[in-house]
């Protein structure tokens, strides 16, 4: 099942790479990207952690990654963090909220779009912190450089 699960997130992935006209060397790498976050991320859910913070851990690992293939591609981060980012959107939980608005069904509604926004800021976060994270690194490194 997982390994199934990993196929499609690659294909999912690798399609956003493709629609959103990354380069056609990155493509692959995009997918392995979303892979591995969508991997981390059921991993975490299946051992009975919650959706919010494997999302956050999920996004955290996806940013790394990103980031380390930017570096070593000599490309923009975005270009890999974009399309590895997309199976880890809650989307079904939108319209699924959504869905229950129109039913008048608001107390339903709210719970899901509350879970759907946590998610949301979870990736947010997630990319966030690594950056942060990233530049903290590169500055300690600069100072220890200086004090050679």
């Amino acid at each position: 099942m997982l390994i199934e699960y990993a196929i499609a997130s690659f294909f999912a992935s690798a399609a956003f790479g493709i629609i959103y006209q990354a380069p056609r060397n990155t493509i692959i790498k995009c997918g392995l990207v979303g892979m591995i976050g969508w991997v981390i991320y059921i991993s975490l859910v299946w051992g009975e952690v919650d959706s919010v913070p494997a999302t956050l851990i999920a996004s955290f690992v996806i940013a790394m990654v990103s980031q380390m293939l930017a570096r070593i591609y000599k490309t923009p981060m975005i270009i890999f963090s974009v399309p590895g980012i997309i199976p880890l959107v809650p989307g079904s939980l939108a319209y699924d909220s959504m869905r229950s608005f129109v039913q008048n069904d608001y107390s339903v509604a709210i719970s899901i779009a509350a879970k759907a926004f946590m998610i949301s800021g979870a990736i947010a976060f997630g990319l966030v912190f690594s950056e942060v994270l990233n530049q903290i690194i590169k500055k300690i490194r600069q100072t220890k450089a200086q004090l050679r």
